[in-house]
């Protein structure tokens, strides 16, 4: 008998699935096919913005929490100045002020109205992809500061001894060993940037959360659009700590 089939997993999974079982028998699901369309444009935005927000967050949380770990004052103290504010305030008021702040600024400019630009920055979806951006770099700036502080100085001071220049010992020694350091942290990072994204829909911008929203406004349906939308996060952040695992496992298990 293999370790799935002995009788007390069997009666968990049994447990496990009653519920589905019974919301796909007891519950409504009729409204589906009329919202399947806006369902999976919901669904590609959401997934969109979550992985743009990410790739730009770390890219922007690398040198941050290099100018802490090692630059000069004059980068360190805006970097940790910059990371404690994002840390500090919460992520709907940066998205508001943003939006509303900074957003109906714009308009005021006529030389920004009739330039290329103007037609992005009249949509609400920039401004949430700036803000997550931002967030996420403040969260992983921080991160990536101790992963920086965290390698082996001997290896650091022995490429020197060799003759490597600076951005060879960055590229080839610091960066690797900080972000291997920082990738289970990343992961949890990047679950709570996928649930951060509903805020979006408080400035128009319609992802897999308005949708939910929408349904229940117009069908007056309530749970089931809700356990939809918590299916469709569960399923996401099981493929995320998936892929960073398979990531994990196939980095060097030794540091330093």
């Amino acid at each position: 008998m293999t370790a799935w089939m002995k009788p007390h997993r069997i009666a968990l999974l049994v447990l496990a699935a009653a519920p589905f079982a019974l919301a796909a028998t007891g519950m409504r699901w009729d409204w589906i096919p009329d919202y399947s369309d806006l369902i999976v444009a919901g669904l590609w935005r959401t997934i969109w913005i979550l992985v743009v927000t990410c790739v730009l967050g770390f890219m922007l949380a690398v040198p941050l929490g290099l100018a802490q770990a090692a630059g000069p004052w004059w980068l360190a103290r805006p970097a940790g100045a910059f990371c404690t504010v994002i840390r500090g305030t919460p992520l709907l008021l940066q998205l508001w002020l943003l939006y509303f702040g900074l957003g109906s600024l714009f308009p005021q400019y006529p030389w920004i109205r009739e330039s290329e630009l103007w037609p992005y920055l009249r949509q609400a979806w920039p401004y949430a992809v700036l803000t997550l951006t931002l967030s996420f770099a403040g969260y992983e700036g921080e991160v990536m500061r101790g992963a920086f502080a965290g390698v082996p100085r001997g290896q650091i001071e022995a490429a020197r001894a060799f003759g490597m220049r600076r951005f060879t010992i960055l590229r080839r020694i610091w960066l690797p060993q900080a972000i291997q350091r920082a990738l289970p942290t990343l992961a949890g990072e990047t679950v709570l940037q996928m649930k951060a994204t509903p805020l979006v829909a408080t400035i128009t911008v319609i992802d897999i959360y308005a949708v939910s929203t929408r349904v229940r406004q117009d069908t007056y349906i309530i749970y089931e659009p809700l356990l939809l939308l918590a299916l469709v996060y569960m399923i996401i952040a099981g493929v995320i700590v998936l892929l960073f695992r398979r990531l994990e496992a196939r980095l060097p298990a030794r540091l330093g």
